[in-house]
């Protein structure tokens, strides 16, 4: 699948321009890499923005929202398999915002495929389980 067409205008270009710059004299700084895989998301870059969170994910290997993040780039590139791996794995490191990923329009792919319902179901069944613990009340 390309990446999305639509159009960059110019401040997304001049930041663009300003993080690959600096991505290519700082290649294993988390926080540039962060933002450079945010903005090629942003203006339809899905691809490159695949290829940094694949790096942030073995620089990151513990951080759930990097393997997030990479799961939302497969996802917009219709790499369901790929994406429910990477979800899970966020989900196994501690993420848990369901909310949002019922939401977030990066997963639209995969709202109706079995293992993102059953992983929003393990997210939701977690938090009713906390909800009646009498040790929360």
């Amino acid at each position: 699948m390309k990446d999305d067409p639509r159009e960059i205008d110019e401040g997304d270009l001049v930041e663009l321009d300003f993080l690959q710059a600096v991505a290519a004299r700082l290649p294993r700084d988390e926080w540039v890499l962060k933002a450079l895989a945010d903005l090629y998301t942003r203006v339809g870059r899905y691809e490159d923005g695949l290829q940094v969170d694949r790096r942030l994910a073995g620089l990151c290997p513990k951080e759930a929202q990097v393997w997030y993040n990479l799961g939302c780039s497969l996802a917009l590139l219709h790499q369901r398999d790929a994406a429910l791996h990477s979800l899970k794995k966020a989900v196994t490191l501690g993420y848990n915002d369901y909310e949002w990923m019922i939401r977030d329009s990066d997963l639209k792919s995969l709202r109706d495929e079995k293992g993102f319902k059953s992983l929003i179901q393990r997210l939701t069944s977690g938090v009713e389980k906390k909800a009646n613990d009498p040790e929360n009340a």
